[in-house]
């Protein structure tokens, strides 16, 4: 028999998906089976899986720890180190800010993403054990584009990652980027229209009237600084993401004669050129540069406004 105390880092969640997570190997049907004769229980009682577990519930597994054993695996990928650039960070969340050229989560399992880091970072100080990986895994709650840098946000906790992946889904968080465009822009400005994304070739385009499996699309830009140089004018802006679709500040630039400097997909190949040959420009010149939180619940309260 094993019995497993529930910490911080698993409440929140339902038993079936604690289970789940901790006997990773084990089918539906087998939890099931065994709640139904008693040989899981929750605080000593019958369960049904349904139930939402809180800090200090006891669960119990009258199972052999060879069977425990056989459905368990903890996969920690080996990675290289990497010194995250770790801008703010505690008990619940981490806020990292992502170099260009580094992706925020795998697209095929051999890929290396921040999320490994985080992981191989956390186990590295010890604020994460191989055996608590069995419960719950650190992720991001927010993705940027491989060569777009800047601020991502990390849940350490499941009430840290429930509540800010919730908040960026529901778009209350509010998130300003900066970046060089071609051009000169000299008043601020909020533009609307539609976007469409071409899955094949991984790239959107813009409209000004609705199209069939369009979505519309707002962006607010200010300019802060324009620069003249080496034949051609740039302007620093700092852009509000109103609404957050594939490549939106990106296309949606590109579509009004600004496209930002860098960008290998909808940018002015002559300025790439001249911007990768003397400055060592490699990519798009778009950075995360601060989230604003709303008003947040417990445990997260003391992050509000910040």
């Amino acid at each position: 028999m094993r019995e497993i105390v529930i910490e911080k880092n698993e409440a929140g969640q339902r038993l079936d998906k604690f289970l789940a997570k901790y006997m990773n190997e084990a089918s539906k049907s087998f939890f099931y089976k065994m709640m139904r004769k008693k040989n899981i229980t929750l605080n000593g009682k019958k369960c049904e899986g349904n139930e939402k577990l809180a800090e200090g519930d006891v669960v119990k597994l009258f199972l052999a720890e060879d069977t425990i054993e056989k459905f368990s695996s903890v996969q920690v990928q080996e990675v290289k180190k990497v010194d995250l650039d770790i801008l703010y960070e505690d008990d619940e969340i981490i806020l990292v800010n992502k170099p260009a050229g580094m992706l925020s989560q795998k697209a095929k399992e051999t890929d290396e993403s921040l999320v490994e880091y985080l992981i191989d970072y956390l186990l590295g100080s010890g604020k994460l054990t191989e055996s608590g990986l069995r419960a719950f895994r650190p992720s991001v709650c927010n993705r940027l584009d491989r060569n777009t840098s800047g601020l991502v946000v990390a849940g350490k906790t499941l009430p840290g990652l429930q509540i800010m992946a919730a908040v960026f889904k529901d778009r209350s968080i509010h998130k300003y980027y900066q970046c060089v465009v071609k051009g000169v822009i000299k008043e601020k400005q909020l533009i609307t229209g539609f976007i469409t994304k071409d899955e094949k070739t991984n790239q959107v385009k813009i409209w000004r009237e609705e199209q069939p499996d369009s979505a519309p699309i707002m962006t607010e830009y200010e300019p802060l600084a324009t620069v003249f140089r080496d034949g051609f004018s740039c302007t620093l802006l700092k852009v509000t993401l109103i609404t957050g679709r594939t490549h939106q500040i990106r296309a949606h630039l590109a579509s009004i004669g600004h496209p930002i400097v860098g960008d290998p997909k909808y940018g002015d190949k002559l300025i790439n050129q001249t911007a990768q040959k003397k400055y060592r420009i490699r990519s798009q010149m778009l950075h995360s540069w601060q989230v604003v939180f709303p008003q947040l619940p417990e445990p997260l309260a003391y992050l509000s406004g910040k």
